[in-house]
């Protein structure tokens, strides 16, 4: 991990000179042309709220866990990927060290509005439901489970994107409706494959991949696999040492974010106030943390 980016980034407009066509609460998405040009910055969100400040590092560690997961699984699942590097783009970047490490150039492709979510535990939303139906998204499963036990078999739980508020839990037979039987099927075999993949190379590394999601796209070649995996904002990671049954484990991820705002007095009607110092330094540290514990660079 390179350690030459200490200064966070939370927008790249000032420093790429391409229309810009859209900005999500992490990333930004350029118009190259034939492609798309792929910005991760370091902003971070919880509870539906862009926070600050930005936390180091973080994008350079979601844009190339990305890049290393899309690279390890390309044999099996074609993705968007053109390349990643910035010296490519001088006609592009206007400074490139500030972006190094964060940029992807992509192929276009035409989203499909689904979040394909794959969960290998019950714990999170799907115990929540589990707990009230004995379902997660409609798939009956068996009585008597506990919390944060490992399912039988992973299970895909898909949702509809809506790129306002929250996405929304669906069943695989509503999917089916939305985007058709041969589509929803694919998606569904696609994601269960990836995600099995994911769960044997963590498990190698002292990682338990608990859930995850993912994004794909049409394009004439067909389905590809598009946005970000397994990265700490699109997957659940535990440390199996940590794992234990019926308690809140601590995710490898943003959580002393998430901590933090929930014993504060702040209202969830308006954005928070700026995160305090050692907030963000945790969150810097757990995000290099998982990075250096799957790629081990």
């Amino acid at each position: 991990m390179s350690s030459n980016h200490a200064q966070a980034i939370s927008t790249a407009v000032d420093y790429v000179k391409a229309p810009l066509l859209y900005k999500g609460k992490v990333r930004e998405l350029y118009d190259l042309g034939e492609h798309y040009l792929i910005v991760v910055t370091d902003r971070i969100s919880a509870f539906d709220y862009v926070l600050d400040p930005a936390v180091p590092e973080k994008g350079n560690v979601l844009n190339q866990l990305s890049a290393f997961w899309f690279e390890q699984t390309a044999q099996f699942q074609p993705n968007h990927v053109v390349h990643t590097d910035v010296d490519k783009l001088a006609d592009v970047v206007t400074e490139p060290e500030l972006l190094r490490n964060r940029i992807m150039v992509t192929r276009k492709a035409n989203r499909i509005d689904m979040e394909c979510v794959v969960r290998g535990y019950i714990t999170g939303g799907g115990w929540r439901q589990y707990e009230q139906t004995s379902t997660i998204n409609g798939i009956e499963l068996p009585a008597g489970l506990r919390k944060n036990e490992r399912l039988p078999e992973p299970i895909f739980t898909p949702a509809a994107k809506n790129d306002v508020g929250h996405d929304e839990d669906i069943s695989f037979a509503r999917m089916q409706e939305l985007v058709g039987e041969e589509l929803a099927q694919q998606l569904k075999e696609h994601s269960i494959k990836l995600y099995e993949f994911g769960r044997a190379f963590c498990a190698d590394r002292g990682i338990i991949l608990v859930d995850c999601k993912f994004e794909f796209g049409l394009t004439e070649d067909g389905v590809i696999l598009i946005d970000e995996i397994f990265t700490p904002d699109s997957a659940r990671f535990w440390a199996q040492d940590n794992y234990a049954l019926d308690i809140e484990i601590d995710s490898m991820d943003k959580e002393p974010v998430r901590t933090y705002l929930a014993g504060s007095d702040w209202d969830k009607n308006s954005k928070p106030a700026p995160l305090p110092e050692a907030v963000v330094a945790e969150t810097t540290r757990r995000y290099v943390d998982i990075y250096h514990r799957l790629i081990g660079e």
